[in-house]
């Protein structure tokens, strides 16, 4: 990276991409259950089906920084684990194995064969693996096929050979699929179209006799060598195939699907072909062909069927008839194909039948769905199709095949893993008045298409409201002896009394308790094997087993303030300032230390650790002082009492709480003590366990209420409950094991303690206000919570009303049958009976029509109503493409919603009859849209902005400003300032940053004296922009359709030349420099991401965080560059990203700066996602890295910590 940059970003991932572009199957641990493996983008992600609960959670998921192209499972004979080999464009094969035990993915082998880079000639786009696993073969879209055994050693490791080629030049790869021949030598099938003849025939006639061919591979293994071993044409709108069972299970060969038909061709069987039925209805156009996208084939004992999908969703039962001799006996000679309609689901990339009764089905778009078979469809009256009444030739003619679509029947839906994509455009806004701001995004496509408002938490599931007679101060819960395995009372504190509740089936008053219920309580604790403690501000009363009442009274004119309690150990404060400290003897009773120890102001909060394993005591007393200071006391029987160490504070502490947890830095468990202020800002410091010294402290901040802390227990891990203006949990990330601080999803408590019963064995219970509240917290995993609204059509755009909490979007999807031709073909009086009925699109879909679109303009309420408010149809066929809300001047700077629209759009090559630009009146504070007139242009506006009081429109190469007339937009002033098509505007002042859809951005000055737009800076690369927007009034950053990211900045002394006062005389008379502006954008910074950058904005997403650029991928990525303050650290991210890039190599094979820099190398932009697997190291790497740093591994966490929860989640 260049050091001469004078801009720093840091790069990181808030939340990874979740489009899945392909799901396998496979025993990655190796144990009975089964695991399914995703790859979206560059992530590998490993998920656990529960099939008890009908749930699926994700156990890893690990950055490969390269682009996974393709996944295949494969298990070596005899083994019960599966392996995952990758294609990847390293250029590499990658073979690698789950390790349960340390939850990691562990790289087996690494063999280069070619380039890196997604080439069409470099293997890595087809991967298929022999079923008995002894063999995989990598293909390239063109010419290379490489085949690569799989065998074992004498120690039983796995191992790869060479690779064997079975290359043939000019030959195109359409589909890949390894055959099951039992044991016979592994064959592979392969679609194929051999363009020698097309490619030299300049008549055109070689392409329209081409032929496409299905072609057998056989990997000779006593040989080793690869054969063409069979070929034969096939129909040429074939695009895929899937293995059929061979060897003792079935006839051997494959489906080969094309359009409209799927036919079962073998070397050595008679083909079978059959139509893909059609759906009936009065929308459906019955000459409209299906084709088939996606399908899973599954055995069971003795049988198997196929699963395949059409592009509308519906899934179709496939299944083989097996001639049979006179025994009854299956022969292996095939008698016929069977199709029938099984159920509909979302369109997926990949679908996965697990052992356990369950279909996983990784959606196109919109979340992804995990169903329960219900039935396989044998007994339903659906009807069956067979090959007979089907020509094998695909030249002859036959009558398409039609069914009714139904709701399911055959699955049911059991959960959903949520996904955002693809996310067309996102706000970040702060609507609901909370501490910290919201994000805001449409996504998905369709009818699946949903608006999210996305909020930094955890989900709390809550179990018990329940009102109290009074407000209580305090809560807690014991058990009543040491063995009990649930708590035994709740008990609440009032300002004037104590409540004990007993906890059972139902949750009562108890009075016999031995607690004094006339004082309040300041602590509560089970101690020794079957005694209680109750601390009230008089003294501390002693429960033994058989209600006997010891009474320990506090001194005369003093009283207990503060009290800490664990199962052995009692220290109490008294308003003097003086510290007693008990300890419990052999008999059980509660021995005083002799000597109090006096404190130099009022103790605030006092906190003893738990008992350690195997131990008597807790070695030290955590005390909080007014002076805004912490000390440590040891409770060594030697040194009882003594000074260990001090923290001074910003302000006084309000809550302590010594525990143990684990820590990504040594590996196991660290002592730490948290502390919490009165200022609202939590501390988390680390306690050593033998010096009692403090050091690594970590802050942050809560809210504007004092800070409590509350040891709690989520997961069978210890965690900690801090609670201010907002709850917020302390914990243990499951998967780096790093502490992580999140706030609850959950109303403001007044105090928390932990709670277990039957009914919920890890819970919490809290006060708030009047109300007794017990929740839990289930998942630790996602802390991004989502709320969802459905859409009618794919969203394009979106923007937010200018003073109220309400968005406006626009939706449209093509090749859709718009409201009103659906409502005329169903009112027409010809529909047969059943035809007529609609079904719900969001299961369904819209009903397809060629070139027709719907379109649509929605009113968004998502805080207080959460649904939709207005939706206007648009008619005519206009498709809206770009919204902007406009203040007039001309009419009292009333704020209007403009609408920019297109008529009879036709995407590729780009044509239309119209645009127009459609204006909206708000009415009801802007929850009701009122059009006012449209206005006709010659092109379709797909850039709209409120500039000084008018309307600035990007049409075709013009930029134009327009003012509102009464009837219609009146045009004010032009300018043609791009080469190809304005796509983008973004303005401060009086300046204009134009976006052109294929060169990059213009910097554009309005003259308004002169009424002139003068281009005065513009770019040298051709950057295919989809997203910018204005960091200073310099500089401005964006994105491109190849998925970089950039920032520019146009020179200082254009930049003052453009402002200087006066006509634009000197800038249009400026002369131009190689056809372009006169002056030229430098580069700041450049990134590649690996996600095509939807939206992107300058803002902040925490509390008192530094502003930060925040992006969306298309693929459902959350993104944000933070820019960097100091040099210093600059210079050691830099050193630490060097670091790892040797010390942690991906995983694929990719080097890591080439893959950061794929198309412009990367500059001024460290990797944070890369920086931040430093946790996830084995710890003499980590030791070896802190060294060559010279720092401490501590320091090193905390500072890749900081860097995010100073400005993000």
């Amino acid at each position: 990276m260049a050091t001469t940059s004078s801009m720093f970003m840091y790069s990181l991932t808030i939340q990874p991409p979740s489009s899945i572009t392909q799901a396998i199957l496979g025993q990655f641990a190796g144990t009975k259950e089964q695991q399914i493996v995703t790859a979206s983008g560059s992530r590998l992600t490993i998920h656990r089906p529960d099939p008890q609960q009908g749930k699926i959670t994700t156990i890893l998921s690990q950055d490969v920084f390269g682009i996974i192209r393709s996944l295949a499972a494969f298990r070596l004979a005899g083994s019960n684990k599966d392996y995952i080999i990758i294609g990847s464009d390293s250029g590499r094969i990658t073979i690698i194995e789950y390790l349960p035990s340390t939850n990691r993915f562990s790289r087996l082998h690494l063999e280069t064969f070619g380039k890196s880079g997604i080439r069409r000639v470099i293997p890595g786009q087809y991967l298929a693996v022999d079923p008995k696993g002894r063999a995989c073969l990598i293909a390239s879209i063109e010419k290379n096929k490489l085949v690569y055994v799989l065998n074992r050693n004498a120690q039983a490791e796995l191992t790869i050979s060479s690779p064997l080629e079975a290359h043939k030049p000019q030959t195109l790869v359409f589909a890949l699929v390894g055959l099951d021949v039992g044991y016979e030598n592994p064959v592979f099938a392969a679609l194929e179209v051999d363009y020698t003849e097309s490619d030299q025939d300049p008549t055109g006639e070689g392409f329209d006799t081409i032929e496409k061919s299905l072609v057998y591979y056989e990997l000779d293994l006593g040989l080793n060598h690869v054969v063409r071993k069979w070929s034969d044409p096939v129909d040429r709108t074939a695009t895929m195939l899937f293995q059929v069972p061979g060897g003792a299970d079935g006839p051997s060969g494959v489906l080969v699907c094309g359009l409209d038909n799927i036919t079962y061709r073998h070397s050595n069987q008679d083909p079978f072909r059959i139509a893909i039925p059609r759906r009936r209805g009065a929308t459906e156009n019955p000459e409209r062909k299906r084709s088939i996208i996606s399908g899973v084939m599954h055995k069971m004992r003795g049988a198997f069927f196929f699963l395949l999908q059409s592009e509308d969703g519906d899934l179709f039962k496939v299944t083989l008839d097996m001639v049979e001799d006179e025994n009854g006996q299956a022969t292996g000679e095939v008698k016929k194909l069977k199709i029938k309609y099984f159920d509909t689901v979302p369109i997926s990339s990949s679908l996965c039948i697990l052992k356990s009764g369950f279909l996983f089905v990784a959606s196109e778009t919109g979340d992804h769905q995990f169903y329960q078979f219900e039935k396989l469809g044998d007994d339903d009256n659906e009807t069956e199709f067979d090959s007979e009444s089907f020509p094998v030739d695909p030249t002859e003619t036959y009558t398409p095949i039609f069914f009714h679509p139904r709701a399911a029947e055959n699955v049911n839906l059991v959960d959903s893993i949520p996904s955002m994509n693809p996310i067309m455009d996102c706000k970040v806004a702060n609507l609901t008045e909370e501490d910290a701001p919201q994000i805001y995004a449409i996504c998905g496509s369709g009818a699946r298409s949903t608006f999210r408002t996305l909020k930094h938490g955890l989900e709390v599931n809550d179990i018990v409201d329940s009102e109290l007679p009074s407000v209580p101060s305090a809560v807690w819960t014991t058990k009543i002896t040491r063995g009990d395995q649930y708590d035994a009372y709740i008990v609440l504190s009032f300002l004037n009394g104590t409540l004990v509740l007993s906890i059972g089936e139902t949750v009562e008053e108890v009075t016999d308790t031995g607690f004094l219920s006339t004082a309040p309580t300041l602590a509560v604790q089970q101690l020794g094997e079957d005694a209680l403690i109750q601390v009230h501000p008089k003294g501390i009363r002693h429960i033994r087993k058989d209600r006997k009442v010891n009474e320990w009274p506090a001194p005369q004119h003093r009283s207990i303030v503060a009290a800490t309690t664990n199962e052995r150990q009692v220290a109490v404060a008294l308003s003097s300032g003086e510290i007693v400290y008990f300890e419990m003897d052999e008999d059980g009773s509660l021995a005083e230390y002799d000597e109090k120890r006096e404190m130099s102001g009022t103790v605030t909060c006092l906190s003893l650790g738990e008992v350690p394993e195997g131990r008597v005591r807790s070695q030290f007393l955590a005390v909080g002082c007014d002076d805004s200071t912490v000390r440590i006391l040891s409770l060594d029987p030697d040194s009882t009492l003594e000074n260990k160490s001090v923290q001074a504070l910003t302000s006084a502490p309000s809550a302590l709480s010594i525990m143990a947890m684990a820590d990504s830095t040594s590996g196991g468990s660290t002592l730490y003590l948290h502390i919490g202020l009165y200022s609202g800002v939590y501390l988390r410091t680390v306690l050593d366990e033998i010096t009692g010294e403090l050091s690594d402290t970590r802050t942050r901040f809560l809210g504007h209420k004092p800070a409590k802390l509350f040891r709690v227990s989520v997961k069978g891990q210890p965690a900690i409950l801090a609670l201010s203006s907002r709850p917020w949990l302390g914990y243990s990330d499951p998967q780096t094991k790093s502490f992580m601080l999140t706030p609850l999803n959950y109303v403001d408590l007044e105090w928390g303690w932990n709670f277990s019963s039957e009914q919920c064995t890890e819970g919490m219970v809290g006060i708030q206000g009047q109300n007794l509240r017990i929740f839990s917290i289930e998942k630790l995993g996602e802390n991004l919570l989502q709320q969802v609204i459905p859409l009618t059509y794919t969203p394009r755009k979106f923007v937010r009303h200018p003073d109220q909490p309400l968005f406006y979007t626009i939706e449209s999807d093509n090749n859709t049958l718009s409201v009103s031709t659906k409502q005329r073909l169903l009112n027409d009086s010809t529909i047969v009976n059943g035809d007529g009925v609609v079904l719900p699109p969001e299961e369904f879909g819209y009903p397809r029509a060629q070139l027709h679109w719907a379109s649509c303009i929605h009113v968004i309420d998502p805080v207080n109503a959460k649904k939709i408010l207005q939706q206007i149809d648009l008619d005519d066929n206009e498709a809206a493409v770009s919204i902007a809300t406009v203040s007039f001047s001309s009419q009292e700077d009333e704020t209007f919603l403009v609408v920019g629209t297109g008529k009879d759009i036709v995407v590729s090559p780009r044509s239309f009859s119209a645009g127009f630009i459609h204006v909206y009146r708000f009415q009801e504070d802007g929850k009701e849209l009122e059009f006012i007139h449209k206005t006709k242009v010659e092109e379709p506006p797909l850039a709209l902005l409120g500039f000084q009081g008018r309307l600035l429109a990007g049409i075709g190469i013009n930029l134009r400003i327009y003012d509102l007339g009464m009837k219609q937009l009146l045009r004010k002033c032009q300018a043609q300032v791009v080469p190809n098509l304005v796509v983008g505007l973004q303005t401060q002042g009086s300046r204009i940053i134009v976006s052109d859809v294929q060169e990059s951005v213009v910097y554009v000055v309005y003259k308004y004296q002169d009424n002139l737009l003068i281009p005065f800076v513009d770019d040298v690369v051709a950057r295919w922009t989809t997203c910018t927007t204005m960091v200073d009034y310099e500089t401005v950053a964006g994105g491109d359709k190849f998925g970089n990211m950039w920032l520019l900045r146009c020179p200082q002394k254009a930049s003052d030349e453009a402002d200087e006062d006066g006509a634009g005389a000197h800038l249009v008379h400026e002369r131009q420099y190689l056809q372009g502006a006169p002056n030229r954008a430098t580069l700041m910074c450049h990134y590649y991401p690996q996600d095509i950058p939807t939206s992107i904005q300058k803002t902040q997403l925490v509390a008192g965080g530094r502003d930060v650029l925040v992006w969306t991928g298309l693929q459902g990525t959350l993104g944000i560059m933070i820019p960097f303050v100091s040099r210093e650290d600059v210079d050691f991210f830099q050193t630490l990203e060097q670091h790892l890039r040797s010390e942690d190599a991906p995983l694929a094979g990719r080097d890591h700066l080439i893959y950061r820099s794929y198309y412009v190398p990367v500059k001024g932009v460290i990797d944070g996602d890369l920086c931040e697997r430093y946790a996830l190291l084995p710890n003499d790497k980590k030791q070896m890295i802190a060294g060559e740093l010279d720092r401490s591994v501590r320091e090193i966490e905390r500072k890749i910590s900081d860097m995010r929860t100073r400005v993000a989640y």
